[in-house]
């Protein structure tokens, strides 16, 4: 028998060198949501460019910094 409706992957945010493991409270909230929710935090994460990708079973979403312009 399979299973019909596979639980989605945890997912984990990666910030520069901290990660954030998904909550309840994040659970049902897109990408764009949580990055809302943690830039009060992480202000880099504001202009940040997101990558999704799997790894050894979670979704790793990672915020890439966007170099800002000086002056």
């Amino acid at each position: 028998m399979t299973d019909q409706n596979p639980t989605p992957l945890a997912r984990v945010f990666k910030i520069g060198a901290t990660r954030v493991v998904e909550d309840p409270s994040m659970s049902g909230l897109s990408n764009e949501q949580v990055r809302d929710l943690l830039k009060t935090s992480y202000p880099e994460i504001a202009n940040a460019t997101l990558r999704e990708r799997d790894e050894n079973g979670l979704r790793v979403v990672e915020f890439l910094p966007q170099p800002g312009r000086k002056g």
